[in-house]
Parts: structure tokens; C-alpha cells; sequence
């Protein structure tokens, strides 16, 4: 999608992001040029091929899980990759305006950092529930922000955005069905919270104001259980998202 605006001249004046998209919302906003597209290759493939981040084999999990009670996977890991890539960058050092929003889990509400160091905010962001550990900043306790604001369209319209693009992961363009296992209760309970909100603002949006919804060229990862540890198709659904999004902006631009 990245490369696709680029390749048009679009680049941006503000980014925000939530959970994945607060990581590499950050790339970007550290470097907003056709670079940070290697980059981000570079880095999801390299974490592909080591699966550095998921790496822990299940025993540990297991013994992770029964010791904490809240998280089957340390956070280290990707920690320490974006300490090696940003060390101790603040806010106010990237190119572009950036925010990234987490959950307050104290306050049970969204919270948005846009000031002092990056890393602890999008470890914050992209606190996934059961599968890293709440961030503490401050004090306060932190879980992923798609829990309170997946797609921030409305953030946006409320910082001066007129024309916004929007680069989803994939889920928004599949249909939902009812669930038939006990583990998808929560799955689809969840995708129909977030889609609300997010259908809700973009059909609010005020006059003047244009957005862009990004597809996703079919690529959204499989619903199962373990998929968010399959990264063997990171080349092909970049490429996927690639192509439909050149047809896509052939269109709208």
C-alpha cells in the first residue's frame, strides 16, 4: 500500500497507528520516503525468517502462561528489535507528526502518546492480549489499542485531516459469518466492535473531508488459532497488496 501511494506522490503530513500499524506507522514517520519500504520488507521478512518475535516453543508458553496468568510470550524480543532500530528516538524527533494509541486499561479508555520515547508507546499499542504482557508506562497499565480504536479515522478528522488514506490489514474486507466454536466468540465479538466504530466515522465524516480505504488484495491471515505466527507469506501478500492498491488508486486519484 506504501508503495503504492509513493509511487503517486502521496506522502504523508500526519500518521497514526494502532498495534501492528503503530509499528510501522513508526518506520514511516521516522523516514516518510519510498525507503521506508525496503525497510519495512527488510524487517517483516527478516522476522519471517527467524520468527524471533513467536519464537518461544509451546512448553514455554505453557510454563509462561501458568507462572503469569495473563500471556503466553515475553515481549523482549520485540523490544530489543526496536530499541536496535529506534533507541531512545522520541516523538519529536521523526520527520512526520505520529501518534500511536493504546488501551488504558486503569482508565478503560484510549490513550494516544504523541510525545517522549516511541518504543515504550508502540510496545504499549501492540500489547495483544494473552499473547504479550500489559506495557507499563508510568504507572499505568497498557494493552493493544485496537481494543478501543482499530481504525482511527476519527482521530484523524479531530487533528485536521482532510484527505486520509487508510492501510488495513485485510479483516474489514472479509465477510463475517456466526460463530461455530467456543474460540470464535470472542473473535467475532471483537471484529464486530471494531468495524462499527470504524464504519460509524467514515460515514460521519464532514463535509471536505475524504477517505480512502486501502485493499488489502485478499491477503488477510487466516482466522485459525496460531496465525498470527505464520509469516511464510509476507513477500506474496505485500505483492497482493501491491497490485490491488495501484488498481485501486488508478481509480480514486
Amino acid at each position: 500500500m506504501l508503495r503504492a501511494l509513493f509511487e503517486r506522490g502521496v506522502a504523508p503530513d500526519l500518521i497514526l497507528g494502532t498495534s501492528v500499524g503503530a509499528l510501522n506507522g513508526l518506520v514511516v514517520a521516522h523516514d516518510p520516503t519510498p525507503a521506508s519500504v525496503d525497510r519495512l520488507t527488510e524487517l517483516w521478512s527478516s522476522i519471517a525468517e527467524s520468527n524471533e518475535v513467536y519464537a518461544d516453543p509451546a512448553w514455554k508458553q505453557v510454563r509462561r502462561v501458568v507462572r503469569t496468568g495473563t500471556h503466553l510470550h515475553s515481549v523482549e524480543p520485540l523490544r530489543a528489535r526496536l530499541e536496535e532500530e529506534f533507541g531512545a528516538t522520541t516523538f519529536a524527533d521523526l520527520a512526520v507528526g505520529f501518534q500511536c494509541c493504546a488501551a488504558s486499561i486503569e482508565r478503560a479508555t484510549e490513550h494516544w502518546f504523541d510525545s517522549g520515547p516511541v518504543v515504550p508507546a508502540v510496545l504499549a499499542s501492540a500489547a495483544v492480549p494473552g499473547l504479550l504482557p500489559p506495557a507499563v508506562i508510568d504507572g499505568e497499565h497498557y494493552l493493544d489499542g485496537g481494543i478501543v480504536n482499530s481504525i482511527p479515522v476519527g482521530r484523524a478528522v479531530e487533528l485536521g485531516a482532510t484527505r486520509i488514506f487508510v492501510l488495513q490489514v485485510g479483516r474489514i474486507d472479509r465477510p463475517l459469518q456466526p460463530p461455530r466454536r467456543p474460540w470464535e466468540v470472542a473473535r467475532v465479538s471483537f471484529e464486530i466492535a471494531r468495524r462499527h466504530r470504524f464504519l460509524r466515522e467514515i460515514n460521519e465524516l464532514p463535509a471536505g473531508v475524504e477517505a480512502h480505504v486501502l485493499p488489502a488484495g485478499g491477503s488477510a491471515a487466516d482466522d485459525a488459532a496460531k496465525a498470527y505466527r505464520d509469516t511464510s507469506q509476507v513477500a506474496a501478500r505485500v505483492e497482493a497488496a501491491y497490485r490491488a492498491s495501484v488498481d485501486f488508486l488508478d481509480d480514486v486519484l
